[in-house]
This record gives structure tokens, sequence and C-alpha cells, in this order.
């Protein structure tokens, strides 16, 4: 019964060990991660450009009253 138990044991270690991400699918967490930094990088970029488009237009308007 206990060699019975130890196989059951053992068998489910390996089972455990084997459900995790392969090196495939590390990488491809790893390069969609990198992915998402790059895009909120340029969206940033993009919105800080945008801001300063639009202080310079604010800064020409000319208020007629």
């Amino acid at each position: 019964m206990k060699k019975l138990l130890a196989l059951l044991m053992i068998a489910g270690m390996f089972t455990v060990v084997a459900c995790g991400p392969s090196a495939q699918e590390k990488a491809a967490i790893e390069k969609a991660r990198l992915d998402s930094i790059a895009t909120a990088e340029v969206a940033a970029a993009q919105a800080y450009a945008d801001s300063l488009a639009a202080t310079a237009v604010a800064d020409t308007l000319v208020v007629v009253e």
C-alpha cells in the first residue's frame, strides 16, 4: 500500500510540473508584455504631442468680445 501511495504521489508531482508553461509560451508571454509596453509608450508620446499642438492652437486664438 505504501508503494502504491508513493507511486501516486510521484506521478502527481510529475503531472503538476508538466502542467507549467513551456519555453515557447513563456517567450510569447514576454513578447506580449514588451509589445504592450511599446504600445503604451507610443500612445503616451502621441498624447503628449496632441497636448502640445492643442496648447499651441489655444495660444494663437484671439478672443473677440
